[in-house]
This record gives C-alpha cells, sequence and structure tokens, in this order.
C-alpha cells in the first residue's frame, strides 16, 4: 500500500511552490499530466488484490479531489490578482461623461429600394439580380441594339481595360435576359441595382441605381401596363389621383415604346406630385421588342409582355427632396444624418423636391 500521507505531503509541497500561471500550469502537469503523480497511482488499480483495491481506490479519489480543490482556488487567486493588477494600473476617471453614441441611418436609395419592392411584391413580382460586370451580348446584342447605336461607344460606356467586351453594365435590362433564358413564361419581376454610364452632373451620377421591371405572359397588353405603372405612383408618392402621360418615344428592345410623365405643381415653392399643370417624366417603358424575346428563347407568336424601367436615385430625390445626386454617394456623415432613416422607420411623408 502506497504511503498516501507523505504522497499528499510531495503533491501539497509542489503546489506551495506555485509562484505564477507558468509554474501553475507546469504543477498541475505533473500531477494530473500522462506521466503525472496522480495518473500513475490510478494506473497501479488494476495490479492490485481485490481486498486491496476498493480501499487504495477510495484514498486514491478522495486525494484527488482534494487536490483539484486546492488547485481551482489557486488558479482563481491568481485570476483575482491580475483584475486586481489591471485595476490598479488603469487610470480611470468615473466622472468623466459617457461617450456619446451614434446610432446608423439608412440611405435614401436603399430606403427606396425597399419601399419599391415591397410595392411591386404586392402585385405579383418577384426579384431578381445579374451581375455588375456584363458582357456586351446580354448587355446589348440581346436587348436588340444594333452594332452602330451610340450607347456602345466608349464615351457612354464603361469597358474594361483587358477585354472589349465586358463592360460595366448601363442598365439592369440584361436581368430580364439572364431570366428568361433560365427559366420559362410567364415571367414577372423587377430588378433593382447599380448601373454605370460616362456622365456626371447635378441629376447624373457615373454610378446610379436602377429598377428593371418585366412581365411576360400570354395576352399582355399596354392597358396591363398603364394599370402597373398607375397602381406604382400612386403607392409610392402616397398620392390618392394622379395625372400620368404616356408620350411616344424609342429604345431598341421595346415596340411601342414610351416615356411616362406624371403631373405635379409647385406648392410652397416645392413640387407636389399628383395634380397640377406640369409635367415631370419618370421613367420608360414599351412592350418587349419580338426580337428580344427571341433572343430569349420565348416565342413571340405565344408570349409578349411589357418592361419599364426607373430611376431609383431620382425617385429618392422627386420623394424626399433632394436636390443635388451627387450627394447621395459622397459618404457625407452630415448629410446622412439629416435625409438618412432609422432602421425601424418606416416613413409615409412625401418631403417633395424643392423647385
Amino acid at each position: 500500500m502506497e504511503n498516501f500521507n507523505q504522497i499528499e505531503k510531495d503533491i501539497l509541497d509542489k503546489i506551495k511552490s506555485i509562484k505564477n500561471r507558468n509554474s501553475y500550469d507546469s504543477v498541475k502537469t505533473e500531477i494530473f499530466g500522462k506521466k503525472g503523480i496522480l495518473t500513475e497511482l490510478f494506473k497501479k488499480i488494476g495490479s492490485l488484490d481485490q481486498d486491496q483495491r476498493k480501499e487504495f481506490a477510495s484514498r486514491l479519489n478522495s486525494l484527488k479531489t482534494k487536490v483539484t480543490e486546492i488547485l481551482e482556488k489557486k488558479l482563481n487567486d491568481f485570476n483575482q490578482l491580475e483584475i486586481d493588477k489591471k485595476l490598479k494600473n488603469e487610470n480611470l476617471d468615473v466622472t468623466l461623461p459617457g461617450r456619446t453614441y451614434f446610432s446608423g441611418k439608412i440611405h435614401p436609395v436603399s430606403q427606396v429600394i425597399d419601399e419599391v419592392t415591397s410595392i411591386f411584391s404586392e402585385i405579383g413580382f418577384s426579384v431578381e439580380e445579374g451581375p455588375d460586370v456584363e458582357n456586351e451580348y446580354y448587355n446589348f446584342s440581346a436587348l436588340n441594339t444594333p452594332e452602330n447605336h451610340p450607347a456602345r461607344d466608349m464615351h457612354d460606356t464603361f469597358y474594361l481595360e483587358q477585354s472589349k467586351d465586358l463592360l460595366l453594365r448601363t442598365h439592369t435590362s440584361p436581368v430580364q435576359i439572364r431570366t428568361m433564358l433560365k427559366g420559362k413564361p410567364p415571367f414577372k419581376i423587377i430588378a433593382p441595382g447599380r448601373t454605370y454610364r460616362c456622365d456626371s452632373d447635378q441629376t447624373h451620377s457615373p454610378m446610379f441605381h436602377q429598377l428593371e421591371g418585366l412581365h411576360i405572359g400570354k395576352n399582355i397588353n399596354m392597358g396591363h401596363l398603364k394599370g402597373c405603372l398607375y397602381y406604382f405612383v400612386k403607392k409610392f408618392f402616397e398620392v390618392e389621383k394622379v395625372k400620368i402621360r404616356f408620350r411616344p418615344s424609342h429604345f431598341p428592345f421595346t415596340e411601342p415604346s414610351a416615356e411616362v410623365d406624371i403631373g405635379y405643381k409647385i406648392e410652397n415653392g416645392q413640387i407636389k406630385v399628383g395634380d397640377g399643370d406640369k409635367w415631370l417624366e419618370v421613367l420608360g417603358c414599351g412592350m418587349v421588342h419580338p426580337n428580344v424575346l427571341k433572343n430569349a428563347k420565348v416565342n413571340p407568336k405565344q408570349y409578349q409582355g411589357y418592361a419599364f424601367g426607373v430611376g431609383l436615385d431620382r425617385l429618392a430625390m422627386l420623394k424626399y427632396g433632394i436636390n443635388d445626386l451627387r450627394a447621395f454617394f459622397e459618404s457625407d456623415i452630415r448629410w446622412l444624418e439629416f435625409y438618412g432613416f432609422d432602421p425601424l422607420d418606416v416613413p409615409t411623408n412625401y418631403r417633395g423636391l424643392s423647385r
């Protein structure tokens, strides 16, 4: 039978010799490691006679429990010493005022994307996305844009240097091609996203946000397009009645094509959308050209539909009274603090754009 009193004395002497965390870890390994003192003793239990085994195991477990409790207390003492040392060395003036807390704001463009997506989802549109870096086929050719069209020129389009075929998309219309190619009609989608063009002034930016809408099915006509846009304008600008005018226009990917104007009036120096004798252009639209449907593997004899595109930044300017588009992308925290929205805010107030 092992001399437990001597073993216990040796172990306690080792623990008393602990001066810091490093020596603590070393002594703990000597006691409980793979070849530690107590570990080796537990290995001997199997070799003892049955009448000695029970007493030996009982005394050994009692010793292990006692040593474990002492080591845990030692560790807690070291942890407390470290905390006390930090508190002593750190100079903290509790009388100083607390740090100012700044909550983030949602950018007006992000807010408008959420609003527009919600409105169109109410009438059955789903959201689709596509890459910002497009190839010339999806951005131009598949959308029935002629080879000599001015939109393909470098002064209008950002081409990537390493490839004349790759470019930054000039509209989100390529998403409608990708959507139709990977599925079967009917289609009813919107595609919000960033777009890029070589243009910059008070109302234009090299990078801006656009939303593409597409509805393809059987027996879809211009009446459906007008009803869809009328519903959207009323919901977005929060007006009960609104005047809408469709002006004939031309886009390579729609036929017939139209620009959409909405009525407005000047009231207290601000533009108020709805009624009035003045007109404001807000988007372009039309019936999808048969060539576009063919390029997207859709039979134009069985299916037809409409498409529309609207500038999301412009919508934000009109609804929330922002006069300069360039300010959207200048990362001025003061501007965002004024025009931004709280995360849980659901704005329903039409601010109106100053005259």
